[in-house]
């Protein structure tokens, strides 16, 4: 808990730059974990106790310097307002945010390391993020690891999980990857799952089990002799 003067002392996110401006190798780190956040913003829209922030500054006060943040792909705190003060965040200030660290992280590997498994690592321990999740689906030869990981914060370590997807009950919430058809391209993503391993559906995915069901249903009214196109109006 920091003291008052120390709080008082630190910037505010408005004089903190909103990312370290660091350009993304490839279209996946942003698209991704916006595939996420969709989900969230679907699973949760009835909660009002949650962030989920892609690309944007995580400052916090376990580093050499308050204002040099680190950025994940993607975290997730909970226990905080969903639009701070009504308003969109520029960033996000763990003294702003009444101490409250992500209990989520996504880094997502490219074809230049950016410290994943060892400076991030570290950061993340130091601050107390519980999951940290590591997704490498094209370099994880290369950097001898497995394509999706999940490590978990017990006794002041990290220890690489076993499951998938992987149940984070803190969360409620469990996370794993997925194959789908994506805007016409087959693609592996990341996605949500209940408690129970249902996976969460996608707007796209939701879409096409409706169409699904109306093609079922009027496939059934034909066979007892009734036009699906020209039903009766009972208003």
């Amino acid at each position: 808990m920091l003291s008052p003067d120390l709080k008082n002392a630190l910037p505010t996110t408005d004089e903190l730059p909103c990312s370290d401006d660091t350009p993304v190798d490839n279209e996946d780190q942003n698209f991704l974990p916006n595939i996420l956040l969709f989900l969230l913003n679907s699973i949760w829209a009835n909660r009002m106790d949650w962030y989920f922030g892609v690309d944007m500054g995580l400052y916090h006060t376990t580093g050499v310097n308050p204002r040099v943040p680190v950025v994940p792909d993607a975290f997730l705190s909970l226990g905080v307002e969903r639009k701070k003060g009504g308003k969109s965040r520029k960033s996000y200030a763990v003294w702003e945010e009444n101490g409250v660290v992500p209990i989520f992280t996504l880094e997502m590997v490219s074809h230049t390391p950016g410290g994943e498994y060892d400076e991030k690592l570290d950061i993340y321990k130091k601050l107390g993020v519980l999951y940290y999740v590591i997704y490498n689906p094209e370099f994880w030869r290369r950097d001898q690891h497995q394509p999706f990981e999940v490590y978990k914060l017990l006794d002041g370590n990290y220890q690489l999980q076993i499951g998938e997807p992987y149940l984070m009950p803190e969360v409620g919430l469990g996370i794993g990857r997925h194959q789908a058809v994506i805007g016409g391209i087959q693609q592996e993503f990341l996605c949500w799952y209940d408690e129970q391993g249902k996976r969460y559906l996608i707007d796209a995915e939701q879409a096409q089990q409706e169409r699904q069901r109306a093609e079922q249903l009027a496939e059934y009214l034909r066979s007892l002799g009734v036009d699906p196109n020209n039903l009766p109006d009972n208003s």
